[in-house]
């Protein structure tokens, strides 16, 4: 018998007395019999590869797509668990079980970057749960499909070369002169050109100017360390094709000293001397 081609027979059962002999009488009665699921059937792929795309800046667990094995039987022997088993994404994506609907969830556990690798190829697992032993050599109970996936590019900001600059330059330094240099590139394959500016709220006084081309940075007012040692600006970098991609990067600039101070005297003194006083005399 197989419950999967048939569920349910109705059969009629009829009784008589005296054996069936003329004058007997009769009875019918109708019995339905219902078969119960075993597991003997194992879950099956609707479709042997799978195809998923997602952005590279999506956000970790977020689920990318979702496969199906389907098995015939029902209740708890329907159950699957699902794995990935094989492929170079084993440790970016992870694969979990719906209990709703028993579908296969994929979700990215790590970082994606489209400029580092592109595309990913997986195998999948599904696996009953609940093995009947008594059907185990109708075995395997489980079934695999191959799951592709496309990172696609995101719109990055300009990453500078470095997190923070330092940069020193003596307190004599002619106007316009070039005290030092930042640089940022976009790590997007497109490659925007880079625009350089300076947050003039961290320049109030626009001590400073800045090459919006090569990042260069310039003196525009005479410095004095006496005054103020230490100078911090940030420095803004902008994507010319997408203005909305901003990065920023503090610069701290030290002004190192020159002798540009005669010595003084810290109060005025005031000696008196005998006329007969001989050298050396204290």
């Amino acid at each position: 018998m197989d419950r999967e081609a048939k569920e349910e027979y109705f059969v009629v059962i009829q009784a008589k007395d005296m054996g069936g002999h003329m004058g007997g009488l009769s009875g019918t009665t109708t019995v339905t019999i219902t078969l119960t699921d075993v597991n003997d059937n194992p879950p099956k792929f609707a479709q042997s590869l799978y195809h998923f795309s997602v952005m590279e800046d999506v956000a970790l667990g977020e689920p990318i797509g979702r496969v199906k094995a389907n098995d015939l039987d029902i209740g708890e022997n329907a159950k699957s668990s699902y794995d990935i088993i094989e492929g170079d994404g084993m440790d970016i994506f992870e694969i979990t079980t719906d209990a709703q609907t028993q579908d296969g969830v994929i979700r990215v556990r790590k970082p994606l970057d489209f400029e580092t690798k592109k595309s990913y190829t997986l195998k999948v697992e599904a696996a009953n749960i609940h093995i009947d032993p008594r059907f185990i050599s109708g075995g395997p109970f489980k079934d695999t499909a191959t799951v592709k996936i496309v990172v696609e590019d995101a719109d990055e900001p300009p990453v500078f070369s470095s997190p923070t600059y330092l940069l020193e330059v003596h307190e004599n330094a002619a106007i316009n002169s070039v005290i030092g240099q930042v640089t940022a590139h976009d790590p997007d394959v497109s490659s925007s050109p880079i625009r350089f500016s300076i947050d003039r709220h961290t320049d109030l006084e626009r001590q400073f100017n800045i090459n919006a081309e090569d990042g260069k940075i310039t003196l525009a007012t005479p410095l004095d360390r006496e005054t103020n040692m230490w100078h911090n600006i940030t420095i803004v970098a902008t994507e010319t094709r997408n203005h909305s991609q901003v990065s920023r990067v503090p610069v701290t600039i030290k002004v190192l000293d020159v002798n540009d101070n005669a010595p003084e005297f810290a109060s005025e003194h005031e000696a008196f001397l005998c006329e007969n006083g001989k050298p050396g005399q204290e």
